[in-house]
């Protein structure tokens, strides 16, 4: 299916799911390493029957990655997003293993709406820099206090360092050169995929609250891996390196 005939299959769950997937790796064309070294450090930390929490989980594209590989595991999804959680609901409906949290992380009660007080793992991708630095370290102590002791935090995502520019600018150039050929063959960008959102009869409604509650993007920081590492140590975290990384992005891990 393609992304056109999207709009003809409202109830096509897997076909929405696919559409989210091709429009971030568009952006991100190493997603999927990203989630495969995320979940190898799960299964080498705390193992496969475990309890996730997916923060900011948009369309569940972790907790989808994590059941397929670990079907022992479950999870607790938590987002603001009302067209995500759409789709998130849709893909694991009638899956036990998965519960769904409407709440915001900028909300200091959030924890409050969790079905768990703990969690052997947090995990999160390409989500976190919608926040400034201020509430980002406040959610980061929120976290600190949902992961069990060894348990593990994992943050994939845009991680700028601020003194390498020229670096930085050589890598901006590149990634935006690949990214204009993709969209000449037709890839839909962010913008034209909530387009196509909001002409949908069943998420036409949530994308419109959607709109409400973000606009058209939230504007955040992308500070750097050793910012990240150091306050999620001050935060309460052990440990705290990344495992992972790109030109562009980088996998934090942090132990507590």
């Amino acid at each position: 299916m393609t992304d056109a005939d999207i709009t003809t299959a409202t109830a096509d769950w897997h076909a929405w799911q696919e559409s989210w997937d091709r429009q971030q790796e568009w952006y991100l064309p190493d997603r999927e390493e990203r989630f495969r070294i995320m979940l190898d450090m799960v299964e080498a930390l705390v193992g496969t029957a475990l309890r996730v929490l997916d923060l900011a989980c948009g369309t569940g594209s972790i907790t989808a990655r994590l059941l397929a590989r670990f079907p022992d595991a479950t999870s607790t999804g938590v987002d603001l997003d009302p067209a995500l959680l759409a789709i998130a609901e849709g893909t694991f409906a009638g899956d036990d293993r998965v519960r769904l949290v409407t709440a915001d992380l900028k909300d200091p009660d959030w924890p409050a709406k969790l079905p768990y007080d703990a969690y052997d793992a947090v995990l999160t991708a390409t989500a976190l820099h919608w926040l400034h630095r201020e509430p980002l370290a406040d959610l980061y102590g929120q976290v600190a206090g949902l992961v069990r002791a060894g348990g593990v935090f994992m943050n994939a995502d845009h991680m700028i360092d601020e003194t390498t520019p020229r670096i930085n600018a050589a890598e901006r150039a590149q990634r935006h050169t690949r990214m204009d050929q993709a969209k000449r063959d037709g890839i839909l960008d962010w913008a034209e995929w909530w387009q196509l959102a909001a002409k949908d009869p069943v998420l036409a409604k949530p994308t419109a609250r959607r709109y409400e509650i973000y606009g058209e993007h939230a504007d955040g920081d992308a500070p750097s891996v050793q910012w990240h590492a150091r306050v999620l140590r001050e935060k309460g975290f052990g440990e705290a390196r990344p495992v992972w990384c790109s030109p562009s992005d980088t996998l934090l891990l942090a132990v507590k």
